[in-house]
């Protein structure tokens, strides 16, 4: 991902954070003096779930998500490549069929309200789509990487390979 869209990514799920946070706080203070917004938690829990997709999406794209290697780091580089990438692919393929039900039952969902907040219950339930839309170009992003690095730097699509590889995804990152 260009370095750009990575610190909009960055600015965008600390802002949730940060929302979500304050959600939280002025919920359990207004509840504290008797006056409980309930419309606050729904709002924060709509953001929580958003906020979790852009993390996946991150973490996919920087390989920080929790694997079990064990027995493919038996292979040398090239099949372990050839393993990730049929991997990433039957994970696609999964994502885009989460991705069309995401979207069905989003517009099963339009005119639900969701909780006490007068929201549709849509801007919840359209998290899914946009979530595996958004980890499946990670995923491609990654597996472009993986097949055109060669050389000293070789990169699998979902395993961090060396141990100065997060320099490198920053530096990768910030120059686009």
């Amino acid at each position: 991902m260009p370095g750009f869209l990575g610190k909009i990514e960055y600015a965008v799920g600390a802002i949730l954070l940060a929302i979500i946070t304050f959600l939280v706080f002025i919920a359990a203070v207004m509840r504290f003096f008797g006056h409980p917004l309930i419309w606050s938690v729904d709002l924060a829990q709509m953001l929580f779930i958003w906020l979790c997709f852009l993390g996946a999406t991150r973490a996919m794209r920087e390989r920080v998500h929790l694997g079990v290697d064990f027995l493919v780091r038996l292979f040398p580089f090239a099949t372990r490549r050839l393993i990730e990438s049929a991997l990433a692919l039957l994970f696609i393929a999964f994502l885009l069929v989460l991705a069309y039900e995401g979207y069905k039952l989003t517009m099963l969902n339009w005119q639900r309200v969701f909780g006490d907040s007068g929201l549709s219950y849509a801007w919840v339930t359209i998290s899914v789509p946009v979530g595996s839309i958004l980890l499946s170009v990670s995923i491609l992003s990654n597996m472009a990487l993986a097949w055109r690095s060669g050389g000293k730097r070789e990169r699998l699509v979902f395993t961090r390979t060396g141990g100065s590889e997060p320099e490198a995804n920053q530096a990768e990152t910030v120059e686009g």
